[in-house]
């Protein structure tokens, strides 16, 4: 029997039978012996992955197979490790919702999440979430970020969910899609679900006051319907992003505009670090690319450096 992975316990799998979504799952777990050939995860499956079952006698069930991925989102497990953890797998659009403040999220983190989605093929947009709580001086940082990532060439959107400012455009662009809801603990990822799936009802968690950070309110991985058509996938807050299986030479294909800026480059290989006739680092200095996001192009090319996670004799 074949079926969708609809949510994540860690230590159960629930599976949706032929895809189909009307409230019949399968309780299974993973055979020891079941691998996924050539990534070393955390979880060798994902929420959105079909798999094979094979029914056991009191109707749980053992995933045997996993279908060819059409994409999937991936981060390092953790900091120095050289385990990969699957976000979702399957899908066809990824929101990153962001804020501004409590908590702030950093440029390093949606940089890092965006070339993860370029490199995995999955179409990203930005939200901007929490409005409501900006200042003056907030939204001029929102109108130079969202002007930022716009002219890359995302889809960026302002949302309120407290104020239902931009939960119409959000509701549009997830229609008739498998999306993923992806961000920092304590960005609002449950209320905006709960906006756009009504009598969802998913808990809500307040933010820290010590340390001005999110804290998890979704434990698990789970996929919910839509109304009117698509999925929404949600997963747990994520604190950091590290990225791996990124090839040194082929970071700035992940970042649209040094990809685009560096076929101008005098010699082909091009780090766009040190290298006489860069056009990258000339586009730099004459701010046609961001500054913020040639420092996170670095960080991601630290990562991808083979010896960083090397151990030591």
């Amino acid at each position: 029997m074949q079926g969708t992975v609809v949510r994540n316990t860690g230590s159960w799998y629930e599976v949706a039978p032929d895809g189909r979504f009307d409230g019949r799952l399968i309780r299974c777990k993973v055979k020891g012996s079941f691998r996924i050939k050539g990534i070393r995860t955390t979880n060798p499956v994902a929420v959105g992955d079909v798999v094979t079952v094979s029914l056991t006698p009191d109707g749980t069930g053992f995933i045997t197979a996993i279908a060819p991925r059409r994409n999937y989102i991936i981060r390092r497990a953790s900091n120095l490790s050289k385990e990969s953890h699957i976000l979702a797998a399957n899908i066809d659009k990824a929101f990153l919702v962001v804020t501004l403040r409590e908590p702030q999220t950093t440029t390093t983190f949606i940089d890092r999440f965006l070339a993860t989605a370029e490199a995995y093929g999955v179409t990203a947009s930005v939200v901007f979430n929490k409005c409501d709580m900006w200042d003056e001086d907030d939204r001029e940082l929102a109108d130079a970020m969202s002007y930022l990532y716009g002219s890359i060439g995302y889809e960026v959107m302002v949302v309120s969910a407290r104020t239902g400012q931009g939960i119409d455009a959000l509701r549009a662009s997830a229609s008739g899609r498998t999306v993923l809801m992806a961000g920092n603990s304590g960005v609002g990822k449950s209320s905006l679900i709960n906006a756009l799936v009504p009598g969802l009802g998913l808990r809500t968690g307040n933010i820290s006051d010590q340390h001005h950070t999110g804290m998890h309110t979704t434990t698990f991985s789970e996929m919910y319907d839509l109304p009117g058509g698509g999925r929404l996938i949600d997963i747990p807050g994520v604190k950091g992003f590290g990225t791996i299986d990124f090839d040194y030479a082929e970071v700035g294909h992940y970042f649209p505009e040094i990809f685009k800026t560096g076929a101008e480059c005098r010699f082909r290989g091009c780090t766009h670090t040190h290298e006489p006739g860069c056009a990258v680092l000339k586009a730099l200095e004459e701010q046609r690319i961001a500054r913020s996001r040639y420092s996170s192009y670095l960080s991601i090319l630290e990562d991808a450096n083979p010896d960083k996670y090397r151990k030591p004799f």
